[in-house]
């Protein structure tokens, strides 16, 4: 008897220190995986930062061209380093079609936006793509939303609204822009959710800069004026295309690390670092209209998540 009983207590010391191994290395996941989001996070700012400096020298256009020339560049060189396809089958799917049209439209039009208005304030509209895919996955993916879910949607809209602020004297037109970015990058959003996980990091990042071309090429064609790169903005576009490179794969390794419901948070720190970026470097100063609205994306956003975090437990 007294061996019995001591196997049984090994046996269940054995299932406890398993268990804590396992939940040890899932925190572990997860706090990489909100290590590189916050890096993302921070690198898109700088990246967008470095965008609309170049833009005041060289069109728009063409800096997005450069970016995406430059960014798909790298990611090709590390799919030939790894030995993986540049077009594998699964990149022909429909899904991966709307994939690349929503890119083309959120990048687009986010680039459109921060050119022409605040970067703090484009970026807050921004923060509004968690909200819209919640409401694209009740729409097109038949996912079921609570009521509250539905209240929180309206309020992180009626944030958009504060930011934008339609039909008021100091409405900024250029705010839909941003608007028009954040319905595309849902859109994104949706489709890598449903798209193969058999896509590398490289693969996608690779594709995600190759639709830049296409997005630069078509805003080129709004410009006929004569240009030349001088040496700082050619520094300012080379800056941008390696903090969008490490700003990109970040993301990638962020979503596929620990749990979604921990690391997704860390998105909305975006807004802090393009806030901090744009009163250093453009001389920006958001109002409290501004600020509220972000506030308000914000925290229905966090309420979002942390709702479905209480769900899943």
């Amino acid at each position: 008897m007294p061996v019995h009983r001591t196997a049984t207590l090994n046996k269940f010391d054995k299932i406890e220190i398993l268990t804590t191994m396992q939940n040890t290395l899932a925190s572990s996941r997860s706090y990489r995986g909100c290590v590189f989001m916050l890096l993302a996070m921070a690198a898109f700012s700088i990246e967008d930062m470095f965008i609309k400096s170049a833009s005041q020298v060289v069109p728009l256009g063409f800096t997005v061209l450069l970016f995406g020339l430059g960014g798909s560049f790298i990611f090709y060189c590390l799919m030939k380093h790894k030995a993986e396809a540049v077009f594998p089958p699964e990149m022909r799917s429909r899904t991966m079609l709307v994939r690349t049209f929503c890119e083309i439209i959120g990048r687009s039009f986010f680039a459109l936006a921060i050119v022409m208005m605040p970067l703090s304030s484009a970026s807050a509209i921004l923060q509004a793509t968690p909200l819209v895919v919640v409401l694209g996955a009740s729409l097109f993916l038949k996912e079921k939303i609570p009521v509250t879910h539905w209240i929180a949607i309206l309020i992180g809209f009626i944030g958009v609204i504060m930011i934008v602020r339609p039909g008021l004297d100091d409405f900024d037109f250029a705010s839909l822009f941003a608007v028009v970015s954040t319905l595309g990058f849902a859109g994104r959003d949706l489709a890598t959710r449903v798209a193969s996980p058999r896509l590398s990091n490289a693969q996608l990042g690779f594709y995600g800069f190759l639709v830049l071309i296409a997005a630069g090429c078509c805003l080129s064609l709004t410009t006929d004026k004569p240009f030349s790169i001088n040496f700082d903005s050619g520094l300012q576009i080379i800056g941008a295309i390696l903090f969008g490179v490490i700003a990109y794969h970040s993301l990638t390794v962020a979503m596929r690390s620990g749990s979604i419901s921990v690391v997704a948070p860390f998105r909305y720190s975006r807004v802090i670092f393009a806030m901090i970026l744009g009163i250093i470097i453009f001389d920006e100063r958001p109002d409290i209209l501004t600020i509220c609205g972000i506030l308000v994306i914000v925290m229905s956003g966090l309420y979002l998540l942390l709702n479905k975090r209480r769900a899943a437990n």
